[in-house]
């Protein structure tokens, strides 16, 4: 099912600026992923194909095969790569059944070529925490 609340997305640091038109944009490229407990979501070292928000459930995330802490609804992961496409710096493994929302870089790429308020407001966003 496309599509994400943007209340999920208000809650992610990288697009606390956006306004809700602009979330809108990011909802509507998004799509459902439900995952069964015991699934690695994404595997450290692997490709950084996608960024995720819980709507539900829990997962579990181990660095170097160690526990590294637990996420769950309202919780997100792969902003990394949905900036820079880079691999994954830990693994993410459903505890539970997970339901969360998925955008590619790809289409996030594209989104905000065609949009410099979202492009400019999320850069903004990454230089405020790099500071």
């Amino acid at each position: 099912m496309p599509g994400a609340p943007i209340d999920a997305l208000r809650r992610v640091p990288l697009f606390e600026d956006l306004d809700d038109a602009e979330l809108q944009s990011i909802a509507d490229l998004m799509n459902e992923a439900n995952v069964p407990a015991g699934v690695i979501v994404t595997a450290e070292g692997g490709p950084g194909d996608g960024f995720f928000v819980i709507e539900s459930g829990e997962a579990e995330v181990t660095v170097d095969g160690e526990p590294h802490g637990t996420m769950s609804a309202g919780d997100h992961f792969g902003e990394i790569a949905l900036l820079l496409g880079s691999n994954r710096t830990a693994t993410v493994t459903a505890s539970t059944e997970l339901r969360c929302y998925a955008l590619t870089p790809w289409d996030f790429r594209t989104l905000v070529e065609g949009d410099p308020s979202i492009a400019w407001k999320v850069m903004q966003s990454m230089a405020s925490r790099l500071a």
